[in-house]
């Protein structure tokens, strides 16, 4: 038997982190099995769609390196592959439902089940089923509104085995009549994922643990039906914290959120993976080969895993550090361009001197693309804060203790310093304040330190001194200097 895994998103929104995993999943278990993978659009809630949600996981799909054998977009034997134009398929097989009893159509009104639930009912109470099939055919033929509802067994208990999970027995009285065709004639999730993961073959399902005390229903229609059930996977939910699910309520949720705050999409796709899967050999930083190697369905958790960025900032960190600074520059150039005030300077240089401290490119500044995605919470730094800051200067800010120098020690300097600059700037500058340094009888680290502060006003930048000058330009630098010589007189 082939191995035929799915991925059946709907075309809502952005693809979730928690979809993006289960994608992952599927993939990686579909091709260590030299099986297909395939992509299903679940379209049926037309309330909810969006109209570019569906390019976007197409995009996002296969950038993050989720080639599917099959989808809307790429074909295949089995199609259509999005259900909204597999309408008449599913009433097809509603209408056998009907005719073998495991299912009935319900006229009841809104305000009837309503009203159902208001005197404490916690499930349709089976009011259509006594329904003679012909009167109900002919209400049907006469307009009237209506629903089909599975007629799931009030007694007894089913078994079903899980990957993770093991054995899992629930009480048919917990489940209730869901529907299965909606009033609009389009099918529900319940009874659509039954008829599609049948028909187009597929093997094994891989998705969220919510759907698992529910799976005795879609054991029954494939009963109904004389089908095999294929092999469930159930994985337990992704969480912002212990007691939340990770959601957009509470910041980046998407794949694409994290791509736009500037992680690398290799580095995004190996968090995600231990996002409820555990490397035998405890590595953590790996790619999609290490994977497709390695992953294995005794290695799933059990238990809901916790979203920690500051984990994916630190692998991220780790992805960057391979890229050549070119590379870093190609991914980073976007985010710089982005920021107001770092217009005009040598963006390529810049870059070099953050390559090796960025953990995410939203680092380089406060870009416009990731303004709205800032959260209380947020774990981004700005690494070129000083370059918009240098009004903060102040006398206090000399002061070093190492370095004993402090505001008399800059007044004192940075006469010198501003007409060593002058006479100096370029590749002669660092070797011009060296020898100031040794003339003076100083440490060269105090001519520095007054030199870097006076021209950034940050004890912190992502270069040394004369990396600054040469960042800012001859002309800025000189007047910083002379500016910060106005502050210590």
């Amino acid at each position: 038997m082939k191995v035929r895994t799915r991925f059946a998103p709907s075309p809502t929104g952005y693809l979730h982190i928690g979809g993006m995993r289960t994608a992952l999943y599927a993939y990686l278990f579909a091709k260590q099995q030299g099986g297909d993978f395939i992509l299903r659009l679940e379209d049926t809630d037309r309330e909810r769609l969006v109209g570019d949600a569906a390019q976007i996981i197409y995009d996002s799909m296969k950038e993050a390196g989720l080639v599917y054998d099959e989808g809307p977009d790429v074909g295949g034997d089995y199609g259509p592959y999005i259900q909204s134009e597999r309408k008449q398929i599913y009433l097809d097989y509603a209408a056998k439902l009907i005719e073998s009893g495991d299912a009935y159509y319900c006229f009841c009104t809104k305000e009837r089940l309503e009203k159902m639930h208001a005197d404490g009912a916690t499930k349709y109470d089976k009011h259509c089923l006594g329904i003679p099939l012909e009167e109900a055919k002919a209400r049907v033929a006469a307009g009237e509104p209506y629903v089909i509802r599975q007629n799931v067994p009030e007694s007894g208990e089913y078994t079903f085995h899980d990957c993770v999970f093991g054995d899992v027995t629930v009480p048919y009285a917990d489940l209730e009549d869901n529907v299965l065709i909606k009033s609009d004639g389009l099918p529900t999730y319940n009874f659509a994922n039954v008829i599609d993961d049948h028909l187009m073959g597929i093997t094994h399902v891989i998705r969220g643990v919510e759907y698992l005390s529910s799976t005795p229903k879609y054991d029954l229609l494939y009963r109904a039906f004389g089908w095999e059930p294929p092999v469930y996977i159930h994985l337990q939910p992704i969480m912002r914290d212990a007691r939340h699910k990770l959601s957009k309520r509470y910041g980046a949720a998407s794949y694409k959120d994290f791509i736009n705050k500037g992680y690398l999409k290799d580095a995004i796709m190996n968090y995600i993976a231990l996002l409820g899967w555990s490397p035998k050999d405890n590595t953590e930083k790996f790619d999609m080969r290490y994977m497709l190697d390695n992953f294995s369905l005794d290695g799933l958790s059990k238990s809901p895993s916790i979203f920690d960025e500051a984990k994916l900032r630190w692998l991220n960190g780790e992805y960057i550090k391979e890229l050549s600074d070119e590379e870093f520059y190609a991914h980073a150039q976007p985010f710089m361009e982005q920021v107001d005030y770092l217009k005009g300077y040598d963006l390529k240089f810049l870059a070099e001197l953050l390559h090796s401290r960025c953990l995410s490119f939203a680092d380089v500044g406060p870009s416009e693309c990731f303004k709205d995605m800032r959260t209380e919470d947020d774990l981004s730094v700005n690494l070129t804060e000083f370059l918009n800051a240098y009004d903060k200067l102040s006398p206090d800010m000399f002061v070093h203790a190492k370095n004993k120098t402090d505001e008399k020690v800059a007044a004192e300097m940075l006469p010198d310093l501003i007409t060593l600059t002058e006479n100096n700037y370029g590749d002669g500058l660092y070797p011009a304040l060296e020898n100031y340094a040794a003339e003076k009888g100083v440490k060269k680290g105090a001519v520095l330190w007054v030199y870097r502060i006076a021209i950034t006003a940050s004890p912190v930048t992502p270069g040394g001194a004369t990396e600054m000058a040469r960042l800012l330009g001859k002309d800025e630098t000189v007047r910083r200097l002379k500016y910060a010589l106005g502050t210590v007189k």
